[in-house]
């Protein structure tokens, strides 16, 4: 039995956030969301998810202030999913510690093929299934 992996999403806007909790859980992953940024990081010291998916345009406090907060404790994958899109906010988000940003609109296949590349950079397979580090022989 392969263990799910645990996504949390914080988005503010509704439709968006049952889009991405529905595509993810239809491949298999868990899903917490989140619809503000102070809940968000609540879900992430309480329940230390594989990854996550942050908007930036939250109600309550900007992403880019949550992913310096996050950086402050974890290395955990963050992908930023915003609006958007100047060059100067993704390079900023990126330079604080984000992981990737995808711009919306968005699709399902692109969604999915980033969050596999941030966990295969973390070390943790698509599988859910943890494997040791090996250092090959030279």
């Amino acid at each position: 039995m392969n263990h799910k992996l645990n996504v949390i999403v914080i988005e503010d806007e509704k439709n968006i956030c049952n889009f991405i909790e529905t595509t993810l859980e239809n491949h298999d992953y868990k899903v917490m969301t989140a619809h503000t940024g102070k809940e968000g990081l609540s879900y992430i010291t309480s329940f230390c998810p594989d990854v996550v998916l942050l908007d930036l345009g939250l109600p309550d406090i900007d992403g880019m202030d949550i992913i310096k907060q996050v950086r402050e404790f974890s290395a955990i994958p963050v992908i930023v999913i915003s609006a958007r899109i100047q060059e100067g906010e993704k390079v900023a988000a990126l330079d604080a510690g984000a992981d990737d940003y995808i711009t919306k609109p968005f699709g399902t296949s692109e969604l999915l093929a980033r969050i596999r590349t941030a966990l295969r950079h973390s070390q943790i397979p698509a599988s859910g299934k943890k494997e040791p580090f090996t250092v090959p022989e030279i």
